[in-house]
């Protein structure tokens, strides 16, 4: 199979300029800390627990158990004199003790009469107690005291609590409904802007919180209110958290942090009271910052469950969130930064003006943000004279900054293993192919018609890609394999781009479907290692036809699609046209796909030789650098141009480019 092509198109960006420097902090006389708590506190509930055991399991287990004794023994034993003296309720339960001291218990049957034995019990001089069962109030009381001692416990335990709160949270349950967020006072974040690489728009629009926090009065003088909530939006390890501590270390001020799934607990009505306490913590503590990461844990849509309702605890915890940010107490100098992944799952109150403010978009980092980031990852370590980051940059499309973070350190492992203390760019392209493809398998080795049927697979994808005018130049072509991957062709951008014309996706379908293409004109059929390409061709046509409106047919009608619902069900209960919309669709979808094979065969049964040779240099080489397929290339073009009467297909040299992909065979 083939994997997917990784691609990304991007519609349109924005850049912002950098941001201004703040003034300098204000001093601020710092907030007296509450006192902490006794150590003793934490040896009252063991002590109480085993005070208790002691009351109600005490007696019978320092106290020996007597003997039971059948009935007819007994009567036997008194007979033989050995029974000093005996003890019998109206029920017919007897304790008694024998001559040598031991105790022993039996029960006389209600049916006999036992009128014999009391003759026999008298004659044998034994003394004889009878007792009525019942209840004595010392009895109760005493069943009764370890309920009482655990119901003073709590009262003692919740206005210790309320003393040393000033009126918080307290009571037994004090030590789950406090906020769990971590503070982060004495020792201030050291993060600064300086330390996150790139985003220079989301860092000015969040300096104004920096702004806020140290010159309160310069907005209370113009009338202005300073942002109470900021939400940072953004995919996965795109440094979300890293901009928070950057804001509270630019502002110098206390750094409340905490996950939203940190207010959630077993106990009912556990979440609005950890949100309380930590708004009152802040309060106590301000100027200061909270920040609350992967906020969609809390801050989900109402009503959106069916189970769901007022009481749930998770809405719960939202009203009462939603109350602390309402400002009905005066809350002035605490700012509150939530990040999250997931924006569109957040409740429309919580998004309102007056919560959160600003929406901070933290999108993927482009080509020179990564090459910024990159460097900061790379502060510290050893690099060789031929690693340019600027090349790395370029042939990360997509990554993340923990990605590139991952990269980097993937590259350092890779130096260690071969006996190195320094990081050569052969170790960075092993780290990125080992992120993208995973670890090379010297086991997985092909059988010699699978290697040759690989290399003319990936030899047609990089071809095409040469050959096609609007293609990305090729970085490398492999057939070694790696991880799922049995062979790679990766096309790396010149430059990042937002806008992608029609001829650059169609440009796309047919280098993702050249590699079949090849199969198909060498062997004159195809084979399963093409089953990924062609998945991710007929994702690309769809949407082309469904969402880009660039089918004729169809027109200019887009069908965007939010993303997989319930189980993949968004295609059968959630789609917005009808059932011959979509067959229209399905004809336009294959008719491109059909139209991208035909266009790729025709260029590789044009440049038959050139195809036959990058093939050969595979298998003699393994793996090929992207300037051989070009020279390749532009030598089969020559050839044409000096033909008679031919300049090669439609004019189509070896330039262009196409959303930046790699594709494997597997």
């Amino acid at each position: 199979m083939v994997e997917p092509v990784i691609s990304r198109v991007v519609l349109d960006g924005a850049h912002h300029s950098a941001p201004a420097r703040s003034g300098p902090p204000k001093d601020t006389p710092p907030k007296p800390a509450p006192p902490p708590m006794p150590g003793w506190r934490r040896f009252l509930i063991p002590l109480g627990l085993v005070v208790t055991v002691l009351l109600l399991f005490g007696p019978s287990l320092f106290a020996g158990a007597p003997d039971e004794l059948a009935y007819s023994d007994f009567v036997g034993r008194v007979d033989a004199g050995q029974v000093r003296s005996v003890t019998i309720d109206d029920q017919g339960a007897v304790d008694g003790t024998l001559t040598d001291g031991k105790d022993f218990t039996t029960r006389i049957p209600t049916a006999l009469d036992s009128t014999a034995l009391t003759s026999k019990l008298a004659a044998k001089k034994v003394e004889i107690t009878a007792t009525r069962t019942g209840t004595s109030f010392l009895s109760v009381l005493l069943s009764f005291l370890p309920l009482l001692l655990l119901i003073g416990f709590f009262v003692w335990s919740g206005r210790m609590a309320r003393r040393q709160l000033g009126g918080g949270a307290g009571g037994p349950l004090g030590m789950f409904s406090r906020s769990r967020a971590k503070v982060t006072d004495v020792v201030r974040p050291e993060t600064r802007f300086t330390d996150v690489a790139g985003y220079e728009g989301a860092k000015q629009e969040i300096s104004e919180v920096v702004d806020f926090l140290r010159n309160p009065d310069q907005y209370r003088e113009a009338g202005a209110h300073g942002p109470r909530g900021v939400l940072m939006v953004g995919p996965p390890g795109t440094g979300k958290t890293l901009l928070a501590r950057a804001v509270a270390g630019e502002a110098e001020v206390p750094f409340l942090s905490i996950a939203g799934s940190g207010f959630v607990e077993m106990f009912v009505g556990v979440g609005a009271s950890r949100v309380r306490d930590l708004f009152a913590e802040a309060r106590r503590r301000a100027p200061s910052i909270i920040f609350i990461d992967e906020i969609d844990a809390i801050g989900g849509r109402r009503g959106g469950s069916a189970f769901g309702g007022a009481n749930d605890e998770r809405e719960q915890t939202l009203n009462q969130l939603l109350a602390e940010m309402d400002g009905f107490e005066a809350s002035s100098g605490v700012v509150i930064l939530a990040a999250t992944n997931r924006p569109e799952t957040l409740d429309r109150a919580l998004l309102r003006p007056g919560r959160f403010d600003r929406q901070v978009t933290v999108p993927l980092p482009n080509q020179a943000e990564r090459a910024e980031i990159l460097a900061v990852h790379a502060r510290g370590k050893h690099l060789t004279a031929d690693v340019d980051l600027t090349r790395v940059a370029r042939g990360t499309p997509g990554f993340s900054g923990a990605d590139l973070a991952n990269l980097i350190n993937e590259a350092a492992i890779n130096a260690v293993r071969a006996g190195r203390s320094t990081l050569s760019a052969a170790d960075l392209d092993a780290a990125r192919d080992r992120i993208l493809l995973g670890r090379r398998d010297a086991s997985n080795a092909l059988l010699p018609d699978e290697k040759r049927s690989v290399a003319v697979h990936e030899s047609g994808h990089a071809l095409v890609a040469a050959l096609c005018a609007d293609a990305d130049p090729v970085a490398k072509v492999t057939i070694l394999p790696a991880g799922m991957a049995l062979g790679v062709t990766q096309q790396l951008p010149e430059a990042e781009r937002h806008l992608y014309s029609e001829n650059y996706l169609t440009d796309s379908l047919a280098v993702r479907l050249a590699g079949r293409a090849a199969e198909l004109v060498v062997f004159g059929h195809g084979s399963t290692g093409a089953s990924n390409d062609l998945a991710g061709a007929t994702s690309l046509a769809t949407r082309m036809v469904r969402e880009f409106g660039l089918s004729a047919e169809v027109g200019p009608v887009g069908y965007a699609s939010d993303g997989p619902g319930y189980l993949g069900t968004d295609e059968i209960i959630g789609r917005p046209y009808s059932e011959q919309t979509q067959r229209l669709i399905d004809s336009e979808v294959a008719r491109l796909l059909r139209e991208a094979e035909a266009r790729a065969i025709d260029l590789l049964r044009m440049h038959r030789d050139a195809l036959n040779e990058l093939t050969a240099r595979l298998l003699e080489e393994e793996t090929v650098d992207g300037t051989v397929v070009d020279e390749i290339a532009a030598a089969s073009v020559a050839k044409f141009a000096h033909a008679p009467g031919g300049t090669g297909p439609n004019g189509e040299g070896p330039q262009g480019g196409i959303p930046p992909q790699i594709t494997l065979e597997t």
